[in-house]
């Protein structure tokens, strides 16, 4: 009997948190985009997850699978360790990754750190990644490759093994060939891109830039068919690439809005606010997010718009991220005092026009956010898709919820119809279309908000896993059928035994 083929997805972190708990580290199941995104699919089907754990503390790769054990056999799947020091996480996370591939794809350019050092220790981490692969991949497994820090992938299995099936993703956006010239490593990070059997992007805008880089370097590159994904020729490397844009879990964001505590809690959140209506922002703290944009378009509201205070304040949620980088605490710091400014100038004895959180919020609370707010605010200077604008119209199951939305995001593309669109950059306009979000009658924020809801709700991340297996290896989800969670190493049983 032909054996049953398996998905292993590939990340740069494990789908788990860390943390010491009475000196004893404990793994719990993480979220996030892409947890959020995969887990729902990979879920008993039978694969792994690989990625980096978090953590370049003293501990041993067994302590590390006790500790992953009772996390794999809660999320459904395998979960395996890729071992990465100190010094690999500097150069090649901190460093190669995010000094010089998040800014520069972000159209940021002037804040990368073009040191020579960070690509040798970014080469040097995929290695890692590529050797736990190599153990556990068998012929007929679909390898799933994600996101900018393992670009090299794709080229490093292929040397090993040129039959392997590997496909990559990109979440973030893919700069234009002005851009992408800047960086050194510019033609090396094609050639490793060419080398994986489908390469996937979240919009055909980022298709079109990647296409258009192959053109400069590879002169001899040929494209061909329609549609969302072609076909590409450079001598010997002949693969797809495709514009598939990723989604949510819409069934169950909306189940759990409408749940009886997630309704409730919506309502205390709107009394604690002290005001008619509020507007929610939701963003891990990043400088592509547009935070301090937001704040101060929010900030000329109020100014240009006098009537609107008292009546309406801003709730905005910031994840803790990469908090030992300078740039980031610059950015918190930032935001705080910007929040200090706006609140110190307009609060009255009963109003507080910014409420922040800064911290994780757990899923059912941000759902209560998501249904309790009159407005979502996604400001993004640029995202390659942008998923809490879809989550907070999967939760408002009310239909009365306004999406204003910057044009800098994936999710414009898809969202335009119902959302406002704007420049975040443009104070003035960010003001205009707050004030317009409030003043908006019920029968067009329920027109608006049904496009939204329908759109996402047919293009959720079922239909995007569904599309990328059909595109990279021609296979619908269905054909990963479920089964037990797989043993560590080939020949064992799920519980380790022989």
């Amino acid at each position: 009997m032909k054996k049953k083929e398996r998905l292993l997805v590939v990340s740069n972190r494990l789908p788990v948190s860390l943390s010491t708990e009475d000196g004893k580290l404990i793994g719990r199941p993480a979220s996030g985009g892409l947890v959020n995104a995969l887990s729902p699919v990979l879920k008993n089907k039978g694969g792994f997850w690989i990625g980096w754990a978090g953590t370049h503390e003293n501990v041993s790769l067994s302590t590390l699978r006790e500790i992953l054990g009772p996390v794999s056999e809660e999320s459904g799947y395998r979960l395996l360790p890729v071992m990465l020091t100190k010094e690999d996480v500097d150069s090649f996370y901190s460093g190669f990754s995010n000094s010089v591939l998040w800014p520069l794809f972000h159209d940021l350019q002037s804040r990368c750190d073009f040191n020579p050092s960070y690509w040798n220790g970014y080469l040097a981490a995929n290695r890692k990644f590529a050797k736990v692969l190599m153990k556990h991949t068998e012929e007929d497994d679909f390898i799933w490759v994600n996101d900018y820090h393992l670009i090299p992938l794709g080229k490093m299995l292929h040397e090993k093994k040129a039959s392997l099936k590997a496909s990559f993703f990109l979440h973030i956006p893919f700069p234009s060939v002005d851009i992408f010239m800047k960086m050194p490593q510019r033609k090396e990070i094609l050639s490793q891109l060419i080398h994986y059997a489908f390469v996937g992007f979240q919009t055909m805008r980022d298709r079109r830039n990647f296409l258009d880089c192959l053109k400069v370097f590879f002169p001899e590159m040929h494209a061909s068919g329609r549609g969302n994904v072609v076909r590409v020729r450079i001598g010997e490397c002949n693969f797809l690439v495709g514009a598939l844009p990723i989604s949510i879990d819409y069934r169950s964001f909306a189940f759990l809005a409408s749940s009886k505590e997630v309704v409730s809690r919506s309502k205390d959140i709107q009394r604690e606010m002290f005001a008619q209506k509020y507007i929610l922002g939701v963003d891990r703290l990043d400088y592509s997010k547009g935070i301090p944009e937001r704040l101060r378009g929010f900030q000329r509201c109020l100014e240009l718009y006098p009537e609107l205070r008292e009546k309406l304040s801003l709730m905005q949620v910031v994840v803790p991220s990469r908090e030992s980088v300078g740039e980031y605490l610059d950015l918190k710091q930032e935001i705080e005092l910007l929040i200090s400014r706006i609140n110190g100038e307009y609060s009255t004895m009963r109003w507080v026009p910014v409420h922040w959180r800064y911290g994780s919020v757990p899923r059912a609370e941000l759902a209560a956010l998501y249904r309790g707010a009159e407005m979502a605010l996604v400001t993004s200077l640029k995202d390659g898709m942008n998923l809490v604008c879809k989550e907070y119209c999967a939760c408002k199951g009310d239909g009365k919820g306004v999406l204003v939305l910057s044009e800098f995001a994936g999710a414009a593309i898809q969202l335009a119809k119902g959302a406002l669109l704007v420049n975040p950059y443009d104070v003035d306009a960010v003001a205009a279309a707050i004030a317009e979000g409030f003043t908006m009658d019920d029968h067009e924020k329920k027109r608006r908000m049904r496009l939204l809801r329908k759109s996402i709700a047919r293009h959720d991340v079922f239909r995007w896993v569904d599309d990328f297996l059909r595109a990279s290896v021609g296979k619908k989800l269905a054909e990963f059928p479920e089964e037990e969670i797989p043993p560590l190493w080939p020949g064992l049983r799920p519980d380790g035994e022989k």
